[in-house]
Order: structure tokens, then C-alpha cells, then sequence
């Protein structure tokens, strides 16, 4: 008599009734208020900029598993198309088109398929990508557009330093948060999304929302991008309180940069993220500590992207020490 192979497939294991392609879509669909914030800020650049980076990661997996690895075609379980938007949210609106495409080869083609497609990839891809760009070209990935508005009330886009580099370069040549804090944007500027940086910088409240969507229908869990914002915030909360005229108070280091985009967006990757609640707890204390670090005391003035990447490559060492207990398991007896 033969036997049937039992299979297990690569990670994510969520006990759902919901497929995978459900869940990336849930994830697109929260991303959709912060891209029309983009949109307005940015105009036709954004949408050029998002358009393309889909296109070159839809494109190069097809290529790839088709005519490289000569396996199944995945372009439609909404994966690379995923990517493709988290890549573009991570560029500023004026990086040439060319650039974006790199980016979607390196994120598709080097961090998700090298490794063996979706489920077994170390990294988060749309953060390799971005990363990747940002070594290799950075003066075009530090040139910011900022959205300001003109005398008919119409959103233009200039050159100009996020928050958190007006805040580095000042702080470098000695002014004091007092001096700084005219030349940055308000704290209502950061929430609704009139700030520069990249696409995914443009409102916090829109990517909060979305959040906040993604955690209601289960796609994600609280303890990550809780947790994340949270340790930024009593760390730089600490440091603030000892030195306010060298330090940015809490709200702005939570507000501006990638923290909320990467809190809740690709920190909360299901397949670079651990298993457990404990071990999620820590990975998210590492990726809120590291970042903290590179924002005060590193060259970039932005370490949100690094901080992921490296607790990502933590994550099989937190599974192992943080397992879930395993079915069929024998359950001691507590005495009363």
C-alpha cells in the first residue's frame, strides 16, 4: 500500500481561512489612503514613480520563475505587486525611472527569488531594494522633494531635507532644537502629510488608519508595530528630557521618517517576522533600539530601513528560543 507524502510548506503558517493572495491585498488595500496622499503631495510623480516599480516587480518575477528557475508563475498571488508599492513608498517622487527599475530587479530577482520565492525569503525584498539604492546612489535617494504650497494654493514639490536631516545637519553645525524647530514642518504638517521625504512619509495619519484596518481584519498583529513605536519613544523621550535643545522631542522622531511605514507595514511581514508574541516583543524592541541609535548617533539621519533589515537577519535565532508549543504536546498538570 502507498502513502501520501505529507508536505509542509515554507513559513508563513497562519491558521486562517484566508489564502495569502487575501492577505496581500488586505495589505494594498490599507496602503491605498497614504498613496492618495502621495498623490495629492506629489502629483504625476508619484504615480509614475508607484506605476513603475510595479511594473518592474511583476515583471521580473514573471521573467524569472519562467525563464531562469523554469518554475510556476506567482505574479498574480498580489506578492510582487506588494513589493512594488512598498518599494515606491520608500523613494522619493523624483528618482529616475531607471533607478526604480534596479530597485525592483535587486528586491525581486536578489532578496525574494534568489532565496527561493514567498515563504523563503530572509529579507523583507521592498527594504533590500531601497537599501540597495540608497548605497549605490546616494545623492538621488537623499534628494527629497518637500511639498510646500504656492500663492494659488496648488501643492508644489522642491529639493529639499526631510525633518529628520534638517534636524542631523542642524544639530551638526550647532544650532539648537529651538533654531531647528522653525525650519521643520509642524506636527499637524507630519500628520496629515504635508512634509518631505519619500512617498511613504506623506501622512501618518493615513498610514495609521490603514494600520489600524490591517490589525482589525487580523492581517497583522498589535505587539510589532506597538511595540516598535513605543520603545522610539522612550528612548528618545529619555534622551529629549535630558537634553531638549540637542534632542527632538518623541512626537516628531514617531511622526516623520519611516517609523509608522515601517512599524506597521513591513516590520509585520509575515515571513520576516517571528512566530511568537514573546519573540515578536523582541523583535520589535530591536528594530525601535536600533533605530534610535542610527537616527541620534549614525550618519543617516533615517535608520528604520537598516533596523528592520538587521533584526530580520535575528529572526530564525528569536524562533528558535521563542517556540510555540508544539502540537500534541504534553501539558504539565498544576497542582492546587
Amino acid at each position: 500500500m502507498s502513502t501520501q507524502p505529507i508536505i509542509v510548506s515554507a513559513s508563513p503558517h497562519v491558521h486562517s481561512d484566508r489564502t495569502s493572495k487575501k492577505l496581500m491585498y488586505d495589505v494594498i488595500i490599507a496602503l491605498s489612503p497614504a498613496f492618495l496622499v502621495s498623490i495629492y503631495v506629489f502629483g504625476l510623480g508619484a504615480l509614475i514613480v508607484t506605476s513603475v516599480a510595479i511594473a518592474s516587480c511583476v515583471l521580473f518575477e514573471y521573467l524569472i520563475q519562467k525563464y531562469l528557475l523554469k518554475t510556476a508563475v506567482t505574479i498574480t498571488d498580489g506578492s510582487a505587486l506588494l513589493t512594488g508599492i512598498l518599494l515606491a513608498f520608500n523613494l522619493p517622487s523624483n528618482l529616475p525611472i531607471w533607478m526604480v527599475i534596479v530597485g525592483g530587479l535587486v528586491a525581486i530577482g536578489v532578496a525574494k527569488l534568489s532565496f527561493g520565492g514567498l515563504g523563503f525569503n530572509i529579507f523583507n525584498p521592498a527594504l533590500v531594494g531601497r537599501v540597495f539604492l540608497l548605497v549605490s546612489f546616494p545623492v538621488q535617494m537623499t534628494m527629497w522633494p518637500t511639498a510646500i504650497e504656492n500663492n494659488t494654493n496648488v501643492v508644489d514639490a522642491v529639493t529639499g531635507a526631510t525633518s529628520l536631516g534638517v534636524i542631523k545637519e542642524g544639530l551638526q553645525y550647532g544650532d539648537t532644537m529651538t533654531e531647528i524647530s522653525s525650519r521643520i514642518p509642524s506636527a499637524i504638517d507630519m500628520l496629515f502629510g504635508f512634509t518631505g521625504g519619500s512617498l511613504g512619509e506623506m501622512s501618518a495619519l493615513a498610514l495609521l488608519l490603514g494600520g489600524l484596518y490591517l490589525i482589525f481584519r487580523k492581517v497583522i498583529s498589535w505587539h510589532i508595530p506597538v511595540m516598535v513605536l513605543m520603545t522610539m519613544a522612550v528612548m528618545t523621550g529619555v534622551f529629549w528630557a535630558l537634553d531638549p535643545e540637542h534632542y527632538a522631542n518623541p512626537i516628531i522622531h514617531i511622526l516623520s521618517g519611516g517609523a509608522i511605514l515601517g512599524a506597521f507595514y513591513m516590520a509585520t511581514d509575515l515571513v520576516t517576522s517571528p512566530m511568537t508574541k514573546k519573540g515578536m516583543i523582541i523583535f520589535a524592541i530591536g528594530i525601535g533600539i536600533i533605530t534610535v541609535v542610527i537616527r541620534l548617533f549614525g550618519a543617516y539621519p533615517e535608520g528604520v530601513s537598516f533596523a528592520i533589515l538587521i533584526m530580520n537577519a535575528f529572526v530564525p535565532l528569536i524562533n528558535k528560543y521563542f517556540k510555540p508549543r508544539r502540537f500534541g504536546s504534553k501539558i504539565k498538570a498544576k497542582i492546587v
